[in-house]
């Protein structure tokens, strides 16, 4: 049975790990239909899972994140025949424009990662002991699903100042790990915080989209090294079976998932997930009420 929860929450995190919607909040929620023992276990493996998810980042983006990647779809920039060229002028591509543009890229990452690892190093504890609960979980909901649907009105027929990642400056990049750090509560939704930070400094929504994906990599990688020194030491084999078999699983759902996302705000804005997350709110506190 656990390892048949293990699989309902990995695909409950790879769902929703990438869309505006909170895949903390929505694993607290279905932990009290689909509950692992012990507690501290549970809340363990609900961040320690996203890694799984995280990993599907890693392999769709693999181009934009590694500087050797010489494909003519995703580098229109290199010449005809740039395969028929030699080792020597590939490399000499490599050198003045891939690693510097990956390299920059990687760094802006690391500048917007830097506030939540100093404020999750200091209050993870906290934030395990008083906000994993169903209560705070549909008061964010409520609150950043009224806050999405605030921004998109207001700032629906504004043309975006950054149209790419590669146009972030430093700044911008701490300015969105700033907004991230909010996510650190229950309910509000990594992807949501960082998301609407960008747009509010002037990024279309796809670029958001992506520099979170990209932030998502060291946060939760740094999220899940966390748990594991503070509680993967006293696992089980068995429970280390569960949390891999929830990662396995988050990471095969959330590589569709990103794809139809990435399709869906080329489109469409992110007022259907404020509507979502307001609707969903209201239901759990009707099921905490009643």
């Amino acid at each position: 049975m656990e390892f048949i929860k293990a699989i309902l929450l990995g695909i409950v995190e790879g769902i929703t790990e990438f869309l505006p919607v909170s895949s903390t909040g929505h694993l607290i929620l279905v932990n009290e239909f689909v509950r692992l023992e012990p507690a501290a276990f549970a809340n363990a493996f609900n961040v320690m899972i996203q890694l799984g998810a995280i990993f599907s980042v890693v392999v769709l983006y693999f181009h934009k994140l590694n500087p050797f990647a010489f494909s003519r779809e995703h580098n229109p920039a290199l010449p005809a025949n740039f395969s028929g060229m030699n080792l020597q002028s590939k490399l000499y591509y490599a050198v003045k424009y891939r690693i510097p543009e990956t390299m920059q890229l990687w760094k802006l990452v690391i500048i917007g990662v830097l506030p939540a690892v100093v404020l999750g190093f200091l209050f993870d504890d906290i934030i395990d002991a008083y906000l994993f609960r169903p209560s705070v979980v549909a008061a964010m909901l409520f609150f950043w699903g009224l806050v999405i649907l605030i921004i998109e009105t207001v700032y629906k027929n504004k043309p975006a100042k950054l149209d790419s990642v590669h146009a972030f400056s430093w700044k911008t990049a701490l300015i969105i790990g700033f907004f991230q750090c909010l996510a650190m509560v229950p309910g509000t939704s990594r992807s949501a915080a960082t998301i609407i930070g960008a747009m509010l400094i002037g990024s279309s929504r796809t670029a958001a989209a992506e520099f979170s994906f990209f932030l998502a990599i060291p946060t939760m990688l740094g999220a899940t090294l966390l748990k594991i020194l503070k509680n993967g030491l006293r696992f089980t084999a068995t429970q280390w079976g569960i949390v891999l078999t929830g990662a396995i699983v988050s990471f095969l759902v959330a590589m569709l998932v990103i794809r139809a996302f990435m399709g869906f705000i080329k489109k469409h804005d992110f007022r259907p997930f404020g509507v979502y997350r307001i609707v969903l709110a209201a239901l759990v506190l009707l099921f905490l009420v009643v």
